[in-house]
């Protein structure tokens, strides 16, 4: 056992020597099991929340099995566990696009340990390892970085008509949480004031998330509930109501991911309002 534990190390050693810039997880797993247990579901959303305010260049998810099994048995499973983390990365608003690897290596023991106990060792074995890649900071300009401007929105709800429905594109949200990121503050500040400004329309708050598979909504990691687009839009809803906009005059709804937008997924962590009731001081 020992020796083939030193030869596995110098064979893979190259591929997996990884930077100190790199941030790694591992999730570990049942024998002969791909469903990732509550225990190492729970680590891995830790180490999810850890990653909101780093800019991430790329994801690599690799899956490993023990020594027990058939080459193609084992191939087969540890690709599975690798597929099973990735699902929980999409389903928590991390970009499929940013997931640059995910394969099963199979049987590779990469755990070097003074342990003598072969069902430890296995067990150490038996896991996905992450490897989060962040862009390295441009060092040849400093760039200033402003709180974005809403273009055109409080015109378009001074506007606005029955059925008009309004993108609020720079109302972002922080990765998988129903609050808005600091620098959306003013903006939705502004918004509000509109919208009590035009006390005859009436509005559907929507609330949407980005890259979760299948439609689903996303994990809100506040509440551990998979009702975040629905948490999103009741935020901004509480927000208004706040600012003394009538409770009347909304609801708030979550459209999950039925209607992403497309390119940078950030946007798709939005909400927008429908028009479903106007006066006549627009017309």
């Amino acid at each position: 056992m020992n020796k083939l534990l030193v030869l596995v190390l110098i064979t893979f050693s190259s591929v997996f020597a990884f930077s100190q810039k790199e941030l790694t997880q591992e999730v570990y797993f049942d024998t002969d099991k791909y469903d990732v247990p509550n225990t190492e579901e729970n680590r891995l959303l830790l180490f999810i929340s850890t990653l909101n305010d780093i800019d991430i260049e790329s994801i690599s998810i690799f899956g490993f099995c023990d020594d027990r099994g058939a080459d193609t048995y084992n191939l087969i499973l540890s690709q599975q566990r690798a597929d099973a983390i990735k699902a929980i990365f999409a389903n928590n608003e991390i970009s499929e696009t940013l997931i640059t690897n995910v394969g099963g290596k199979g049987e590779i023991l990469l755990k070097i340990v003074e342990e003598e106990n072969l069902l430890k060792i296995r067990g150490l074995n038996r896991k996905v390892k992450i490897i989060v890649k962040p862009k390295l900071p441009k060092v040849d300009k400093v760039i200033e970085e402003k709180p974005p401007k809403e273009k055109g929105v409080v015109d378009l709800i001074k506007e606005s008509t029955k059925g008009d429905k309004i993108l609020f594109k720079n109302i972002l949200f922080k990765t998988g949480y129903p609050t808005v990121t600091p620098e959306s503050k003013k903006t939705l500040e502004s918004i509000a004031q509109a919208l009590l400004e035009r006390d005859d329309i009436y509005f559907t708050i929507q609330g949407h998330v980005c890259c979760t598979q299948f439609s689903r909504d996303a994990l809100n990691r506040k509440t551990k509930k998979r009702n975040l687009s629905e948490a999103r839009a009741k935020y901004v809803y509480d927000y208004f109501a706040s600012k003394g906009i009538d409770k009347k005059r909304m609801r708030h709804l979550g459209l999950r991911r039925k209607f992403p937008l497309g390119g940078d997924p950030q946007f798709d962590r939005r909400v927008e309002i429908l028009i479903t009731y106007s006066g006549n001081k627009a017309n």
